[in-house]
């Protein structure tokens, strides 16, 4: 199975979860990591995409995404994809891991099968674009306020997204 795993990182929280990711999906067989300043071309040929970006100001997506958030020229027909971000649920709790949110909304308008829901429980914030029908698109980590829970939440999200590949 070809994996891609593109994101786009500022502080480097986000890259570092992306390693943590590929660490953990690397048994599924070819594991790619890629900044999305290089592009969206590995997502063409993989079998299992995950998409990955921090959320800036109030719910915007990470720079390096800006100008491809819509995957716009991506047809995801027939392909799995996942989506993790990272946030700050104190600082923006109104806004917590939109990105996550748009880009599922981009993944289901260019034919994607979005996999990886994860449950709002144990989060603390008021808004988010990422939920929807009471559970996030994708993994919402917090480097700021549960840094602490980033590595089991990777391990467990990493899991269940195994177990939905099976399914």
């Amino acid at each position: 199975m070809k994996v891609a795993i593109i994101y786009g990182s500022t502080t480097g929280n986000t890259a570092s979860a992306a390693e943590k990711i590929k660490d953990h999906l690397c048994s599924l067989g070819n594991v790619t990591l890629s900044p999305v300043a290089d592009g969206l071309a590995p997502a063409g040929d993989a079998d299992l995409i995950i998409f990955g970006s921090s959320t800036w100001g109030i719910g915007e997506m990470q720079d390096d995404w800006l100008g491809q958030e819509d995957l716009s020229g991506l047809d995801l027909s027939n392909k799995q994809v996942a989506i993790f971000g990272t946030g700050d649920q104190d600082g923006f709790g109104d806004s917590f891991v939109d990105a996550i949110g748009i880009l599922a909304d981009a993944v289901i308008k260019a034919g994607g099968k979005l996999i990886g829901s994860w449950p709002t429980d144990g989060y603390d914030f008021s808004n988010s674009a990422a939920v929807k029908e009471n559970q996030f698109v994708g993994l919402p980590l917090d480097e700021d306020q549960q840094p602490e829970l980033t590595d089991q939440r990777i391990a467990e999200w990493t899991s269940q997204i195994k177990q939905e590949l099976e399914a």
